[in-house]
């Protein structure tokens, strides 16, 4: 991994805070989002169904599919209880205290609901793919994280002021119900998801137009060693400066042992051979 000539980062400034990087890092946070499609007949006419109150969607994502007993029907009865629809991706039984608002399906098109204009808040594990996503349409979220950078990811949001966390091991159905009310009926999460937005679509070339040009930038130029620090060729002693930091110890210990040796020399010939004169 040491050897690339080019980083391409799925990140951006939207979500990161400012850090210095090198000349061959360049951020493509977004790169796979696009604007909506219209949904499939029968969604859009669940999606529509809503009246003026929209819909929230919710996806843990493609690794988690079903969760246990429990805790599915903790959260079916936390959506229950707004007046949104709920689109719920889910594989596993049928909670039994899913409410009439709430219907299951097993595959979503997750970035063609976050883009439908009745979409009020997005519940996600936090993967970058749905939280790009989320950015580029300007919907609020509330963040279940569960593994990997999720939490990271829902950390920035939440910092950003654009979302809400929530403990998937500890929540209870009060939890969430409060998480989703404030991101829906709180305005400024939906602002501050609209400014991160403005955010990413205001750059001078689209993400995945940028990726492109890097690659073939390294491609026409048979690689980019100029933009490489010279860091990733130096040994790992050398890395750490530990021959710097060696030779100044040794520098250090040099005077250390003079100065005593300067001392003690002073010692023996002028005061102790005084008091030894004295007593004579």
């Amino acid at each position: 991994m040491k050897q690339a000539d080019m980083w391409l980062i799925r990140s951006y400034w939207d979500l990161e805070f400012p850090r210095p990087t090198l000349p061959n890092v360049d951020f493509v946070g977004g790169l796979h989002c696009k604007p909506a499609k219209p949904l499939p007949k029968e969604m859009e006419n669940f999606v529509q169904s809503s009246g003026e109150h929209g819909v929230v969607v919710f996806s843990l994502g493609s690794m988690v599919k079903n969760l246990t007993e429990e805790k599915a029907n903790l959260i079916a009865s936390a959506f229950a209880q707004i007046p949104q629809k709920v689109l719920w991706r889910y594989k596993g039984k049928e909670p039994t205290t899913l409410g009439p608002n709430t219907r299951l399906f097993d595959w979503i098109p997750q970035n063609d609901l976050l883009g439908h204009p009745k979409t009020k808040a997005f519940i996600t594990h936090g993967g970058t793919n749905g939280i790009y996503e989320a950015i580029y349409h300007g919907v609020p979220m509330v963040g279940v994280p569960l593994f990997g950078d999720q939490y990271d990811n829902v950390a920035h949001m939440k910092a950003k002021g654009a979302a809400v966390q929530v403990n998937m091991h500890t929540m209870t159905t009060a939890d969430l119900l409060g998480a989703l009310r404030a991101v829906i009926n709180d305005p400024s999460y939906k602002e501050n998801a609209m400014r991160l937005s403005s955010i990413h679509h205001d750059q001078p070339m689209k993400p995945l137009d940028r990726a492109v040009f890097w690659i073939e930038f390294v491609m026409r130029h048979k690689g980019a060693k100029h933009l490489r620090v010279a860091a990733h060729d130096l040994s790992w002693f050398q890395y750490h400066s530990l021959d710097v930091i060696g030779f100044l110890l040794a520098c250090v210990a040099t005077a250390i042992f003079l100065i005593t040796k300067c001392c003690l020399s002073f010692y023996h010939k002028f005061i102790k051979t005084g008091k030894s004169i004295k007593r004579e």
